[in-house]
């Protein structure tokens, strides 16, 4: 029944995509498209040839043309030529509208950006929702990944972003990644290429370019580069056996960008405290002449402390173009940047020939989006596309086939509730603030509530006294079954993965009643190597509503266990692991 609903899925997208007038922005460029790139490069001045390599950012909601934030665009625009514009979340509609009168100031096409890593839905109102790649990666399903790519071109492009900043080809090998972690496909490293390969053509076959990131890999690293700048140790033969392979995969399927990382790798950057972002040796050496990539290079966010805290403006963009950055990602100051880099060419110190290198590869993209022939997006056609039915249909299976019986030592599952049993639901916040996609636990509570309505529920984050806990204690003893809900966010700037003690003990506490105790882990995975007596332990790889549901319907037998784990559990649980029901 699972194979026929995939197949009638596959067979519905194939007719949308076909009525959408599917674009394979992966083509080689035809001569009348390649023309159009050297005609254009031949006419623009200096100052437009750099204002081309800088991308800021803005938050695409409603802006009068006499506001300050527009008036700031309008010049980015007009006055330093940018090549394009970073949309952080918002409403489709509002979106396109503010793309359209953007594009009107701009003399040359401007290229949209995005971080679309959770689907559209997760940045942007209205739009479905995906897994992000850890989910995907315990689905182990290429089919999955593709679809995942498709349906974010095809929302995305409606909306007029042309760049997904995605997919995450870091192999998340350190259990205490903060900011990689669920962000990542995975551990093993042909898990990760493969599944990249296959979101990379799901998007670019659907008209939207592709970035693989960070390169040449974040997944080693308990630090933040938002925060911080980590530093990777590991020598050359690691990197080729973990973390190239992935990128190398990435190049193969015609990859059109790749990002960079904010991170110090010494055995291969030889100048202290410079991260692969700054690095010749890495973006020149590495990945332009040994591994062949020839598409468009990114920059991770310029602002970011990584970069910010040791670098001016000024010198980190010079460093980065050095390098061979072809975009500067979120620079701090645009116009500094853009001085600065004017000036380097002026005195010799950067080649003319250097930027207009980069500039080709811009418009050679610009050119495969078709934004030559149309910049423009169709209003009228978003409220079809975005956020239809059948590909909330295809996300619904992505996490339903994601979530993971890791453990189940007691035999509960699936649990059957009886009207007089007293059910405690417990959710275990790891950080009271920062959730954008609603009050966690919510989507879990409403469904349990109508299936059992005998329920007590309770609450705890990172400010829950110890008094409160020991109350909580109490109350576990008066309850016949336990459902606990760990919600772990693994986000930029919060630098943190952990449960606090207090919260840690309650879970030790809970493992050792002698009645049905549930734990279900929303986010990063990891939470067994702290609390191994915990008897049955499931894993969402995420915390938005959906998942929620799903892992529901699993607990009580509605749908079943099939995610496998795509990373380790170390000392306890090898990749590839995951139980079905076990009575």
């Amino acid at each position: 029944m699972r194979r026929a609903g995939i197949i009638a899925l596959s067979l519905w997208l194939s007719l949308t995509t076909s009525i959408i007038a599917r674009q394979d922005v992966s083509r080689p460029l035809s001569p009348e498209d390649r023309a159009w790139v050297e005609e254009t490069l031949r006419e623009m001045t200096l100052e437009e040839k750099i204002g081309q390599m800088l991308i800021p950012a803005m938050s695409p909601v409603f802006m009068n043309r006499e506001s300050e934030e527009f008036r700031r665009i309008e010049r980015n625009i007009v006055d330093f030529h940018v090549g394009g514009y970073h949309a952080f979340g918002g409403d489709p509609v509002a979106l396109a509208a503010l793309l359209n009168r953007m594009q009107r100031l701009a003399k040359i096409p401007l290229l949209i950006t995005a971080d679309l890593e959770g689907g559209p839905g997760y940045q942007f109102r209205g739009a479905t929702r995906l897994p992000r790649a850890m989910a995907l990666g315990a689905t182990g399903s290429e089919e999955l990944a593709y679809r995942a790519g498709q349906i974010t071109a095809i929302e995305g492009r409606a909306m007029g972003i042309h760049v997904n900043f995605y997919p995450v080809l870091d192999v998340n090998n350190n259990p205490r990644n903060p900011i990689i972690n669920i962000r990542s496909f995975g551990e093993d490293v042909a898990l990760v290429s493969r599944l990249g390969q296959a979101y990379i053509r799901g998007a670019q076959e659907n008209g939207q370019l592709a970035t693989a990131k960070h390169f040449p890999g974040h997944g080693d690293t308990s630090q933040d580069s938002h925060l911080e700048l980590p530093v990777i140790t590991v020598g050359r033969d690691r990197l080729e056996q973990v973390e190239l392979p992935p990128f190398r995969a990435a190049i193969r399927a015609g990859v059109a960008a790749i990002m960079t990382a904010h991170i110090a790798l010494p055995h291969l950057e030889p100048e202290r405290g410079v991260p692969a972002t700054l690095s010749p040796a890495i973006l020149t050496g590495l990945l332009r002449t040994e591994l062949g990539f020839q598409g468009l290079i990114f920059t991770d966010a310029m602002e970011m402390r990584g970069i910010a805290d040791h670098f001016t403006p000024e010198e980190a963009t010079l460093r980065a173009v050095r390098a061979g950055a072809d975009v500067i990602l979120f620079p701090v100051d645009v116009e500094r940047s853009f001085t600065a880099l004017r000036r380097a060419v002026e005195r010799g110190e950067i080649p003319l020939e250097r930027i207009e290198a980069s500039v080709r590869r811009l418009l050679e993209a610009k050119a495969r989006l078709g934004l030559h022939r149309n910049r423009y997006v169709d209003l009228d056609r978003i409220e079809t596309i975005v956020g239809q039915r059948e590909h909330q249909q295809w996300a619904r299976t992505m996490i339903e086939r994601a979530i993971t019986l890791v453990r189940d030592e007691r035999r509960v599952l699936p649990l059957s509730l009886q009207g007089a049993q007293r059910v405690l639901l417990l959710t275990i916040l790891d950080a009271r603030e920062g959730w954008r996609e609603g009050p966690p636990g919510a989507a879990f509570r409403a469904e349990l509530l109508k299936r059992h309505q005998n329920v007590v529920e309770v609450t705890i984050d990172e400010r829950t006294s110890r008094e409160t806990i020991e109350v909580i204690k109490k109350l576990a003893g008066l309850c016949d079954v336990i459902l606990a809900n760990g919600f772990i966010r693994v986000a930029a700037y919060k630098g943190s993965i952990d449960l606090t003690e207090g919260q840690l003990d309650l879970l030790r506490f809970l493992s050792t009643l002698e009645k049905p105790f549930v734990f279900t882990l929303f986010g990063s995975p990891y939470a067994l190597s702290v609390v191994p007596e915990l008897p049955t332990y499931i894993l969402t790889y995420e915390y938005y509503p959906e998942a929620e549901r799903a892992a529901l319907r699993a607990i009580l037998g509605e749908i079943p266990f099939t995610g496998k784990l795509p990373i380790s559990l170390p000392g306890a649980y090898p990749i590839g692991h995951g139980l079905t029901t076990t009575r």
